[in-house]
């Protein structure tokens, strides 16, 4: 009969050969394979670092864009309203040039006063009316439709009258204000003008 106690000599034998050779094989890789282990390791650090930059951008990239179109809807609108605010300004122009005794003054101060609600809440959202009459033309905020010849070359490019009011919507403009400015043409011609 065999002896059992040889197989097991063996395989105790194998088993440690095996480990000294991976042992061996274990320390030459970490020996020769040290700096090529640190460079991956810091490459992988060097990734990942500049993903999570990449989506830090992203998440403030998205935030600003989602606040633009905030602001763009905002701006429609108030743009839509725009022309229900002109109506108001009529209406109440008419109804004070005409001073008409027919219509009753408690009326009157109840339109103003939903003119005013109606303006002010537009105002919070950052309506701002642009400056025209007695200003300097500006063309980022100005169209003019008309000119009129000025004598004062000082007064050339001032407007003297707003056909319609325009406005400005948190620092950007919604309508131009749409004017009549003043051109100063100079004396040659205007001497041509009285000979002509």
């Amino acid at each position: 009969m065999e002896n059992p106690e040889k197989p097991e000599k063996t395989e105790q034998v194998e088993p440690q050969a095996a480990q000294s050779e991976q042992a061996a094989a274990i320390k030459g890789i970490t020996e020769k394979g040290e700096p090529a282990l640190s460079k991956q390791l810091a490459d992988y650090k060097e990734t990942l670092q500049r993903l999570q930059a990449e989506f830090e951008n992203y998440k403030k990239r998205a935030e600003k864009e989602k606040a633009q179109f905030r602001q763009f809807a905002a701006a429609e609108i108030a743009k839509s309203f725009l022309p229900v605010l002109d109506s108001f300004e009529i209406a109440l122009k008419s109804i004070n040039r005409a001073n008409n005794e027919a219509v009753d003054g408690k009326f009157i101060k109840g339109i103003e006063l939903i003119y005013g609600q109606f303006y002010s809440v537009l105002q919070l959202q950052g309506l701002r009316p642009i400056k025209a009459v007695g200003q300097k033309l500006d063309p980022y905020t100005h169209e003019v439709l008309m000119q009129e010849e000025a004598q004062d070359e000082k007064k050339d490019g001032i407007i003297v009258e707003e056909f319609q009011k325009g406005y400005l919507f948190n620092g950007m403009v919604l309508r131009f204000s749409k004017v009549k400015v003043l051109k100063y043409r100079g004396k040659e011609s205007m001497e041509a003008n009285k000979n002509g």
